[in-house]
């Protein structure tokens, strides 16, 4: 498994669809991914953009394309 940012737990143990809210494209994300991504949206929700910015730069690294469609 990849490192992830401090604070991500996987909880997924299959691939998801993703969706990203506001243009509906989607892609597959692995689970860590996956927590990666819902950790980003929570982060989000409560304007705690440092962490949204580590997870964002854990996607640029690990999933580029999947950043380019979900958070870009």
């Amino acid at each position: 498994m990849r490192e992830l940012p401090k604070n991500v737990v996987v909880v997924d143990t299959e691939p998801v669809w993703v969706k990203n809210p506001y243009t509906g494209a989607g892609v597959m994300l692995d689970p860590d991914a996956v927590a990666v991504y819902d950790f980003v949206k929570g982060c989000e929700m409560f304007r705690d953009y440092d962490n949204v910015r580590k997870g964002c730069d854990w996607f640029k690294k690990n999933e580029p394309e999947a950043y380019m469609v979900l958070l870009d």
